[in-house]
């Protein structure tokens, strides 16, 4: 198979979809890999890296799209990007389909066969392709919270643990997943006073079996996420529906009663955001405020971090592109059903039962799909 690796385009985005070892590998089961120009300078791999990988590197995106049996991306398609498309091409990246209409109508008016990191599952019913960005989104949010909270950009001018004497910044975390697990690794870590909001009591159970009493837990409610985020200084949002637009936990109202130059972190915005004054953001222009909070809604906060991000994902996104490219799409997804629920759109139909449900599409199953 060809595999295409463009140089992602959007703001302030730098990771790449293969490393030169991914492309070492992939050539070494037999395949061609067309890598853009400069792909890799973002995380420290040159083109004479690629090449002594083995792959080929071409001057633009048009040549890898025109060419490729699969492209393999990190993030979403841009309108640009998606107009490349052809029918049958094999799309293989982060796809967040439920707040995106205009690429979701794009996706399914190209016939290509889309398959979303964030959707394939593994057999413990996790989301294996979104651990390792949620890990490093979750751990960002409290770096780029932290510095929100200076006076200088606007913050309350606190520092998060304190010092003795001066308490510790308030870090309320929405969702005791991945996000917010690692989100309260570096909190504690950096000495705040850290409460989780969860729904499930025995991921509560788990994660107090984990910190200890250094984190306190509360179910969720209306009335707890109320009562927390008007005492917060620093609010972390790291809740999930896979594939689904993420659920408004934090309405226009409530944020009257938050401090003025607290800090809202949205590490939920990739998939809509999950507080009604949420809206995606870049590295370029990462804040704006609303009723006296900071909002950080950046989209893409794993590119940031590039190498780190990278070379993370290409560890776990690596072994289902090697399946795809050897056994060919319909193969593969027939024969594991977990690479299979990455399957969001293919041959012009939504075939991701949570996407087609919030944008109205007619369903069409990933099974049927391949048959």
């Amino acid at each position: 198979m060809l595999i295409g690796v463009p140089k992602e385009i959007k703001n302030h985005e730098y990771r790449v979809g293969f490393t030169p070892t991914s492309v070492r590998e992939a050539v070494r089961n037999g395949h061609q890999v067309l890598v853009q120009n400069g792909a890799g300078l973002g995380i420290g791999s040159s083109d004479a890296d690629y090449v002594a990988a083995g792959a080929k590197m071409v001057a633009d995106a048009p040549e890898i799209f025109a060419k490729a049996d699969m492209i393999v991306k990190v993030k979403e398609p841009q309108a640009n990007e998606r107009a490349m498309l052809r029918e049958g091409q094999i799309l293989y990246t982060y796809l967040h389909l439920a707040p995106d209409p205009e690429q979701t109508k794009d996706l399914v008016k190209s016939g290509a066969i889309c398959i979303a990191y964030e959707t394939v599952t593994n057999a413990r019913g996790g989301l294996p392709l979104l651990a390792p960005m949620s890990q490093v989104a979750g751990r960002m949010s409290v770096q780029s919270g932290a510095h929100c909270l200076e006076k200088a950009q606007g913050g309350r001018g606190m520092l998060l643990g304190g010092v003795p004497g001066v308490a510790s910044a308030k870090v309320v975390i929405l969702g005791g997943g991945v996000v917010g697990t690692n989100a309260a690794v570096i909190a504690l870590g950096m000495g705040a006073d850290v409460t989780i909001i969860e729904r499930s009591t025995d991921r509560m159970e788990e994660l107090v079996a984990r910190f200890g009493l250094g984190v306190k837990t509360l179910y969720s409610t209306q009335g707890a996420i109320e009562d927390e985020c008007a005492a917060a200084d620093l609010v972390i949002g790291g809740v999930l529906i896979p594939g689904a637009a993420a659920p408004k936990l934090v309405t226009k109202a409530m944020l009257k009663d938050w401090k003025p130059g607290s800090v809202f972190v949205d590490v939920a915005i990739d998939q809509g955001g999950c507080a009604e004054t949420s809206h995606a953001t870049t590295h370029a222009e990462p804040t704006y405020v609303v009723g006296n909070v900071i909002h950080y809604c950046v989209a893409n906060m794993p590119g940031g971090v590039a190498r780190t991000s990278t070379f993370a994902l290409n560890n776990v996104t690596l072994p289902f592109a090697m399946a795809i490219a050897n056994k060919g799409w319909k193969k593969a997804l027939a024969d594991d059903v977990h690479l299979r629920n990455g399957l969001n759109v293919a041959a012009g139909h939504v075939t991701y039962k949570a996407v087609a449900d919030d944008l109205g599409y007619t369903y069409k199953s990933a099974e049927s799909a391949i048959v």
